[in-house]
């Protein structure tokens, strides 16, 4: 017997007209070159239906991609919902991957049209001969002429917008439809592309809403430091349309003390970004005076949030770092570390080893760990296997990539994450299994060697990688920088030292490598494979374990 239930399409329109019904007069802020840029989401409804019917006469058709190369602002705000909403495909490229990448990804997704920062101009200029299917280039600046470029044919976006009618007949949509698309790194072969549809993002959204997940409402100031072309910054931007809250945009004004100035003069109550912008961020803290008295919550993942870092904030400021986990497959939440209401009156040791866990699965998700055999792990904490996950906004195969099934297995997405999981379903990441050091038959994680060389109150961030060893096949090798007024004066024998009753001996450095800067990928993580490559000759024969 079939429900008596309307099929109505989750369509992220439906996010779009609930947020000029009824959100009209709170506001948009962007830090843009020219100074601050506010408008409200009344404006930003009627520039979104200016550029749908650009896009229209354009020749952009459904299912067309549509790319952009951009930071976070407005103007990425309104492609976002434009291009989507008008049943096209929004491609949103990592402008920090190698050049050579960048010209692969937009010639596998096709993209038809490119929207481009005029920053990004020589970027675009130095592999316009490469791109075979970009039919025309826009520019995202404030000038009504295109700029001076070899890009051709060039557009101005606000030419574009102050030429067409805010008046669009938005089409009906079915809610598998695609609507976007990411592609992962490419720290392995080619970046591997992954669609999102209609439906993945409205429920992936509404998830973020929930009380127990992100709890985004219309009281929030929520400021999107996360990058809007690294996995749709997190979907926070549909979430925060949907919600209705007011957005902040810092553009390119990523530095701590930019985004302190920002917290502080848009009273921002919610954040979110990758641990290494909260470290950089406590030490412009630690020495400088701002009111971040707004600031309730910093959402943070991408990496494992130091558990030093969590307490520093909450007992410093009063602020907390709610440390989530997910991948570009997966929309990308998968899970958040909340503590339970009975956890709240458990011992403060307790509280803050249960949130430097990577938490519980959203609602929507469903996760397991299996160990090398494919067997299902117990939930006791201790046993260790890979994490696969599955769920109504988790992909199911990369796009037109003929080895797909190599990680989509039975249903199963296999994230390559290597977990526990413990009684109360909170998981921690051991390590990604490429990152896993195995010596003499064991393994250690680097992650656990991070976390707590980063504990140290001389440190400011510790990468932990294998080197190659004669007699135990790896070893680890701990790579750290210092506080900055610590330089010079930290010794590798301190490190250890501090490390010697939390870990068993064997699972201790061979080495600790002071540098300036642990080199990062485009979205702000630890880039352990260049690491790798640095020390791939780094064997001490001498060591022991």
């Amino acid at each position: 017997m079939q429900g008596l239930i309307m099929d109505y399409p989750l369509t992220l329109q439906h996010l779009l007209e609930r947020s000029r019904k009824l959100y009209g007069r709170k506001e948009i802020v962007s830090w843009m070159p020219t100074g601050l840029h506010r408008y409200t989401y009344a404006g930003f409804y009627q520039r979104v239906g200016r550029l749908a019917s650009v896009l229209k006469r354009l020749g952009v058709q459904k299912g067309d991609r549509v790319g952009t190369l951009a930071w976070n602002h407005y103007r990425h705000l309104e492609l976002y919902f434009a291009v989507t909403c008008s049943g096209a495909v929004l491609h949103t490229v990592n402008i920090r991957l190698f050049p050579e990448q960048i010209a692969y990804i937009i010639n596998h997704a096709g993209d038809r049209i490119l929207c481009f920062d005029e920053s990004l101009t020589p970027l675009l200029e130095g592999i316009r001969g490469e791109l075979k299917t970009v039919q025309h280039y826009i520019a995202l600046g404030e000038e009504t002429t295109p700029p001076a470029t070899s890009l051709h044919p060039v557009h101005s976006y606000e030419a574009l917008l102050a030429g067409a009618s805010p008046h669009y007949d938005w089409p009906h949509l079915d809610e598998h439809d695609a609507a976007g698309m990411c592609y992962t790194s490419g720290t392995t072969g080619h970046p591997k592309g992954v669609v999102y549809s209609h439906r993945a993002i409205f429920l992936h959204s509404l998830a973020e809403t929930g009380v127990d997940s992100i709890g985004l409402s219309e009281q929030d100031t929520i400021m999107i430091v996360v990058p809007m072309f690294h996995a749709n910054a997190w979907c926070l931007p549909f979430t925060a349309t949907l919600a209705g809250s007011k957005q902040v945009f810092p553009g390119t004004h990523m530095q701590p003390r930019e985004l302190a100035h920002l917290i502080q003069s848009e009273r921002v109550t919610v954040t979110a970004g990758v641990p290494t912008l909260w470290i950089g961020l406590q030490q412009v803290l630690e020495q400088e005076s701002y009111d971040l008295s707004s600031l309730h919550t910093i959402l943070s993942g991408g990496s494992a949030v130091p558990r030093s870092l969590i307490e520093t904030y909450e007992r410093r400021w009063n602020i907390r770092i709610i440390q989530g986990w997910g991948m570009t497959e997966m929309t990308p939440l998968g899970t958040l570390s909340r503590l339970k209401s009975y956890m709240e009156s458990w011992p403060e040791e307790e509280r803050f080893a249960v949130r430097a866990k990577q938490g519980t699965m959203v609602a929507g998700v469903e996760l397991k760990a299996v160990d090398e055999e494919g067997r299902d792990i117990p939930w006791d904490g201790k046993s260790q296997g890979e994490l696969l996950v599955r769920g109504p906004w988790i992909a199911s195969a990369y796009y037109r990539d003929p080895h797909s099934a190599e990680r989509f297995h039975q249903g199963w997405l296999r994230t390559g994450d290597v977990v526990t999981i413990d009684p109360e379903g909170y998981i921690q990441i051991v390590d990604r299994t490429k990152d896993l050091i195995k010596s003499g038959g064991e393994w250690i994680s680097s992650v656990d060697l991070e976390n707590a060389i980063m504990a140290h109150p001389k440190v400011l961030e510790a990468a932990v990688i294998a080197v190659p060893h004669p007699k135990w096949q790896e070893r680890p090798l701990a790579c750290v920088v210092p506080r900055p007024e610590y330089r010079g004066e930290i010794t590798g024998e301190e490190i250890l030292a501090f490390l010697r009753d939390k870990f068993a001996r064997w699972w201790l450095p061979d080495e600790v490598v002071f540098l300036t800067e642990i080199p990062k990928t485009g979205v702000g993580k630890f880039d352990k494979k260049v690491l790798r490559q640095q020390y791939e000759r780094h064997i001490r024969p001498g060591s022991e374990r």
